[in-house]
């Protein structure tokens, strides 16, 4: 899949992670998954690696999120931005679950993604967290 792709795939994923997070909605990917693409379409390989993401971090959403509150110990998950918070998500479950992935590249796309959806601060946020984690992952 193109590098473009996998970009859009990470900003699907963020979109589908942002409306479960905040829109009150269980944390059912398959659903949250179907109502997103009801209103998008999108090609094959974007839409599974969209899938692929938001799946993986409904079902390891506990372990993600232990990851980034250990390393963000200034910030509680709660009090972070929505935006921070899944951006976070995404990139911690690339981190520790999609080895053909290089961790400079995570970290750059969720950097790149920080600085068009989030606050002034959050490119810096986001990589100085999963940095932590990256590193944290590597010595394990």
């Amino acid at each position: 899949m193109a590098k473009a792709s996998r970009r859009h795939g990470r900003e699907n994923a963020l979109q589908v992670l942002f409306q479960m997070d905040g829109g009150g909605v269980d944390w059912e990917a398959t659903a949250a998954l179907d109502s997103f693409f009801a209103n998008f379409d999108h090609v094959q390989s974007v839409r599974a690696f969209t899938c692929q993401l938001v799946q993986g971090v409904a079902e390891h959403r506990a372990e993600i999120d232990g990851r980034i509150v250990q390393t963000s110990t200034q910030w509680r998950l709660e009090r972070m931005s929505s935006v921070d918070r899944n951006l976070l998500r995404l990139g911690v479950f690339e981190l520790l679950y999609c080895p053909d992935v290089p961790t400079s590249v995570v970290i750059n796309e969720a950097v790149e993604i920080a600085r068009r959806y989030g606050a002034e601060t959050s490119p810096g946020f986001v990589n100085g967290v999963l940095d932590e984690v990256a590193r944290a992952v590597r010595s394990a």
